[in-house]
């Protein structure tokens, strides 16, 4: 492996340990190396806090040793004064002469900013060093920025004879399909996601939480599809306990702590409105999990990232049709579950 590689690895590595707690900055590791040995290195952990330059240079014991180093980060280093001060000012304050970067920062604040600044102050910068692999890591800041719209991932289980859920059922509480190995696995899905969604008729039949009782982790925010105002107050999705944003066609509602409406209408490229919503509430992904026909819309407007379907080991003989996805997938085995995992390319 080259070594400007080597290290931009380590610094997208680093960075993952942010994910789920960055919101709504990217995830961004940093590593200082000086005489091909890391000296310092850091990664952005929460929102509000240092980022990744600022607590890879302050690791240094020595900062003597800054003025011979080179530092790497795999997104470019901000330029403008947010939460925080700009990176480029504590990297050229530190006056270290070499900077490796893995990818421009879209975000029209920095988008290449950063880069001109670095040189400017007669920084020697590399860059595109692992760039797919950093877009990779900050797909979902990356859709925000460039398609104006949330990174979405579609979830559901059906059952081996693909239905989603039983035509009726005795308590308005989820029919488990998978086990409960997949079950935590998507628990901590929630926990990286910024958001969840799911439509009205979901919330009434299965009252769901939505939330992380079975990770470590922050709850998302809620969004929830309630065309007539169906849902009421008596729903855990209402309990005020989560960030929840509710969409729709209901006028004149009054807004509340952690409960905010959305005024919609609920027609043709619906998923569009959803996702303009979403993106002007700054939500960079959210994961949707159900209904059928919610997740179905999304599929047929073709406004979707990522699917993940697991397939139990029972069958239910009827009820609920699964959703109708098509495309390249790859399989895992979670004990008797089967878990689909579709990438969107067009």
């Amino acid at each position: 492996m080259k070594i400007h590689e080597k290290y931009i690895n380590r610094c997208i590595e680093l960075a993952k340990n942010g994910l789920g707690t960055t919101y709504p900055n990217p995830l961004v590791g940093s590593v200082i190396v000086y005489n091909n040995k890391i000296i310092g290195e850091g990664w952005h952990r929460k929102a509000g806090e240092s980022h990744a330059e600022v607590n890879a240079i302050n690791s240094v014991k020595d900062k003597s040793l800054l003025s011979k180093a080179t530092i790497y980060v795999s997104l470019e280093p901000c330029s403008h004064y947010g939460k925080t001060p700009p990176c480029c000012d504590m990297i050229i304050a530190s006056k270290i002469p070499n900077v490796v970067v893995g990818t421009i920062d879209p975000n029209s604040k920095v988008a290449g900013t950063g880069i001109k600044r670095l040189m400017e102050n007669g920084i020697n910068v590399t860059l595109g060093i692992l760039e797919k692999e950093c877009n990779e890591l900050n797909k979902r800041f990356f859709t925000f920025h460039n398609k104006k719209r949330p990174y979405i991932i579609l979830k559901w289980a059906e059952s081996s004879d693909g239905f989603i859920a039983p035509l009726t059922k005795e308590r308005k509480e989820p029919v488990w399909i998978t086990n409960e190995f997949s079950r935590q696995l998507v628990h901590k899905w929630r926990s990286e996601e910024q958001a969840i969604l799911v439509g009205t008729n979901t919330v009434i039949e299965d009252n769901p939480k939505l939330d992380v009782r079975d990770w470590t982790g922050k709850n998302p925010i809620r969004i929830i599809l309630d065309r007539k105002g169906k849902i009421s107050d008596d729903y855990f999705v209402k309990d005020k306990k989560t960030k929840t944003i509710s969409i729709t066609e209901e006028e004149n509602l009054t807004n509340s702590v952690n409960l905010i409406y959305e005024s919609s209408i609920f027609d043709v490229k619906l998923s569009k409105k959803i996702g303009d919503i979403s993106y002007n509430n700054d939500i960079q992904s959210i994961l949707i999990e159900g209904g059928s026909q919610t997740i179905q819309t999304f599929i047929d407007e073709n406004l979707w990232d990522e699917a993940r379907v697991f397939i139990g080991n029972k069958n239910l003989n009827n009820g609920i049709k699964a959703p109708v996805i098509k495309g390249i997938f790859d399989t895992k085995k979670i004990k008797e579950d089967q878990l689909k995992l579709f990438i969107n390319h067009d």
